[in-house]
């Protein structure tokens, strides 16, 4: 009898098929094909490089199996299977828990902040996942490519808008897709498709047309970036996804939405806020934007945010490099909003969602363990709780 062991996997309903891990991945140990991305368990040894990178946490998955679980299996799943019955005799019983508490460490080590894996709100739509793929992607069309930021600003955003014409492609807000741009890498294999999230609700930019809009900053030597933001009216994309199982909106009229974003990290919230206005246009007081950028013209969408009711969305900017004026980044204005932030902390109907640069992590999470310090709560405590009960997510890059 095979003694059992730990076997990581990565969960396909929740990864969005960035790549990111196979990129990190020192030992080559995962790979992909059309439709996933897995883990080869013949070459991973549990280094952790690829669990921070992760920008969903679909990659910390485990199993105690027997048998490890092939590539070939892996690549034909559509969801993770469950925990199968261990068989262990009195030589083994101890492994597994050996096992976990190795396990622990490592991830303890891999993990040291606000990473991990959450779940969908409880009152979510359920998304389609992974409809397209890199062998069998979806055509669009572009309708509409805009400058968002001032034409003098070296920050070159785009709002683009895509048409689907007749095919179908259900998408929820806070989903991703992936553009594949064409050509070939310095290795002679196809571009991997980059994700963006999906700035426009589910029945459209427009209502009730089957399009979609993103949210692309130009990259220097970005070669999607580049491509994207040079798109005419009238091109042909090819589109993977949509992916993205858990960063999705509650159907919740009581829910309110604390929305943390730098740059495009606003286009999930862009969706979420449509699709608010669009539902509930009455409502009041439920939901909150801490907007980060460098300075006015550089954050996309500043002019149409303004123009949303304050009672309906509560918008508070933090600039870093505008003139005349003291450095202010989200964590500040988190903490300039502590009272109210101390009371959804507290709020069973209370929603957190993260967007944007991986760098600000860290800050937001030292301002919210500020804050529940300051009403004698403990911060990770409390994430932990709103993550398992799906009201905490981060999507950083």
């Amino acid at each position: 009898m095979n003694a059992p062991l730990k076997q990581h996997l990565i969960d396909p309903e929740i990864c969005i098929r960035c790549y990111t891990c196979e990129m990190t991945c020192p030992l080559e140990a995962i790979e992909h094909d059309d439709n996933n991305v897995v883990v080869d368990a013949l070459k991973c040894n549990f280094c952790m490089d690829c669990i921070p990178v992760c920008p969903t946490g679909s990659i910390d998955e485990w199993r105690v199996v027997n048998t490890p679980y092939s590539v070939d299996e892996q690549f034909e799943w559509e969801e993770l299977p469950e925990q199968a019955e261990i068989e262990t005799d009195s030589a083994t019983d101890t492994g597994i828990e050996a096992l976990d508490d190795d396990m622990a460490a490592l991830l303890a080590e891999a993990h040291k902040g606000a990473g991990g894996k959450s779940t969908a709100p409880a009152t979510a739509s359920k998304p389609t996942i992974n409809m397209y793929n890199l062998g069998k992607p979806a055509i669009a069309t572009v309708q509409g490519n805009y400058r968002l930021t001032a034409n003098d600003s070296d920050s070159d955003v785009r709002h683009v808008i895509l048409d689907l014409g007749g095919l179908p492609f259900p998408v929820l807000e806070g989903q991703s897709v992936g553009i594949i741009p064409p050509g070939t890498d310095e290795a002679g294999k196809p571009y991997l498709p980059r994700l963006y999230s999906v700035s426009s609700p589910r029945d459209g930019e427009r209502p009730n047309f089957n399009n979609l809009s993103l949210t692309v900053k130009r990259e220097d030597h970005g070669v999607c970036s580049n491509y994207v933001c040079d798109l005419k009216q009238g091109d042909k994309v090819q589109l993977t996804g949509p992916f993205g199982a858990t960063f999705l909106l509650p159907s919740d009229a009581n829910a309110h939405l604390l929305m943390i974003c730098t740059g495009t990290g606003s286009a999930p919230f862009r969706g979420f806020t449509m699709r608010r206005q669009r539902e509930t246009p009455n409502a009041k007081d439920s939901m909150t934007l801490i907007f980060g950028a460098r300075r006015p013209e550089e954050l996309p969408y500043f002019g149409p945010l303004n123009k949303v009711p304050e009672r309906f969305l509560k918008k508070v900017f933090a600039f870093s490099r505008q003139d005349g004026e003291a450095k202010q980044y989200v964590q500040d204005k988190l903490r300039q909003e502590r009272d109210q932030i101390a009371r959804l902390l507290q709020d069973p109907n209370g929603h957190i969602y993260i967007c944007g640069l991986k760098e600000m992590e860290q800050g937001v999470e030292e301002a919210f363990s500020d804050i529940a310090r300051g009403v004698g709560l403990t911060w990770i405590e409390i994430r932990d709780a709103m993550r398992q009960d799906g009201r905490y997510h981060v999507e950083t890059y």
